[in-house]
Formats: C-alpha cells, sequence, structure tokens
C-alpha cells in the first residue's frame, strides 16, 4: 500500500491538513486498511523533505496545511500511469507456512489447510455482507470503497481454490509415499469435517458453489 502516493494524490484536489487526509483515505478505501495519525504526519513529513510537498502554516484553527508542489504533481501523475510491479514477489505468509509445514516432520499438513479454509471462507463471509451494506455506486467515494472491497472477494476466492488445490498435492504426495504419515501422539484433535461442497459468495452478492479438492483437483 502506497501511502505517500495516495496521500499526494488527495493533495492534488486542494491543500489539506493531516486528519483530514487521514479521514479521506479511509473514506475512499472503505475504511479498509485503517491509518495510524503518526503515520500520516511522518509520511508528509519526508514529502516536504523531497520538495513533493510544502508545509503552508497554521489555518488558525491549529491545523498544519500541506500543498502540492509541481514536483508533487508529476510524481503523482507517474504513480497513476505506470503499473504497479513490485520489485521483488511479495511475501506471502500462507505460502511460507505451507511450505514449512510440508517440509516439516510430524505436521498435519491438511489440517494446517483445512484450518486455513475455514478461516478464509469467515473472512469472505463477512466481506461479501459488509459489500451488501454499502450504498451501491451513487457516489465516487462509494464506488471507491466498493472497488475496493471487491478486491478483497477476489482475494479471498483465489485463495480458497488455491488451498484446495494444495490440499489434493498433499493428498497425492501421501498417497505414493512422499510425505510421511503424521503421528497419531503429534496430530492435534481434528477440526469439524469440512462440507464436500461449500456455498462460496461471489462478487454479484449470490453464492456459487465451490468443490473440495478432494472431490476435484484444481
Amino acid at each position: 500500500m502506497s501511502v505517500k502516493h495516495s496521500l499526494l494524490a488527495l493533495l492534488t484536489q486542494g491543500p489539506r491538513y493531516g486528519y483530514h487526509l487521514r479521514a479521506e483515505f479511509e473514506e475512499r478505501t472503505g475504511s479498509t486498511w485503517p491509518l495510524n495519525i503518526g503515520q500520516v504526519y511522518t509520511t508528509l513529513d519526508r514529502l516536504e523533505r523531497d520538495g513533493l510537498i510544502e508545509d503552508q502554516g497554521d489555518d488558525g484553527a491549529g491545523h498544519r496545511i500541506y500543498a502540492i508542489t509541481e514536483a508533487g504533481r508529476a510524481e503523482t501523475e507517474d504513480w497513476f500511469a505506470q503499473p504497479s510491479r513490485p520489485s521483488n514477489p511479495p511475501r506471502n505468509e500462507l505460502a511460507i507456512k505451507l511450505a514449512i509445514a510440508v517440509t516439516t516432520p510430524g505436521v498435519d499438513v491438511e489440517r494446517v489447510i483445512q484450518a486455513q479454509r475455514s478461516a478464509t471462507l469467515r473472512a469472505l463471509q463477512d466481506v461479501t455482507r459488509a459489500k451488501r451494506s454499502t450504498g451501491g455506486e451513487s457516489r465516487p467515494a462509494d464506488l471507491a470503497g466498493l472497488l475496493v472491497l471487491e478486491s478483497l472477494i477476489f482475494t479471498a476466492e483465489a485463495e480458497i481454490r488455491w488451498l484446495d488445490h494444495c490440499e489434493a498435492a498433499v493428498l497425492r504426495a501421501a498417497r505414493s509415499g512422499q510425505l510421511p504419515a503424521v503421528p497419531a501422539a503429534v496430530s492435534a484433535p481434528a477440526p469439524a469435517a469440512m462440507p464436500s461442497r461449500t456455498a462460496v459468495p461471489t462478487t454479484a452478492g449470490t453464492s456459487r458453489r465451490h468443490t473440495s479438492s478432494q472431490q476435484k483437483d484444481r
């Protein structure tokens, strides 16, 4: 998440102070990524140091006002024009956990996957409910928040499909002897059985049938 460029983009619409910028950022992103006010002012200090914004002083109400410079406008235009390309693959905590689990003797990898699937399904249901409670697309801010929520929905759906793939791969490896059986003394109690077919909310607000990888390898 580029707080730096987001604040610059907000400042292209006129001078603002720190709390105003934080409130606008959170409104436009559906309050998905709340900002600490200290982070906002730290970022503003760096932007001022780099010549991208300038401090216009106190507004008389105790607010320090910041305005974007021409260099800041050019930086913002370049941000919008260039595709987002992380210099390194983003670190995925779940992928790391499963990679370590698969290569650690005594870990019940299938149980790890099932627990994650349950958590991701709950998160998907929560964000789908949040989408249904939005005010539609009547204002640009409503559309902005909706797009963020749909991004989270697509991400959760993709993670569930990937977990199904991982589970199928783990089961094949276990059957072929590539993965050792988990000792009974090491395995924690199994979680509640997952239904073989789980209704997964879609971005359209309806439901589609989600087939477990135990039935079909995606």
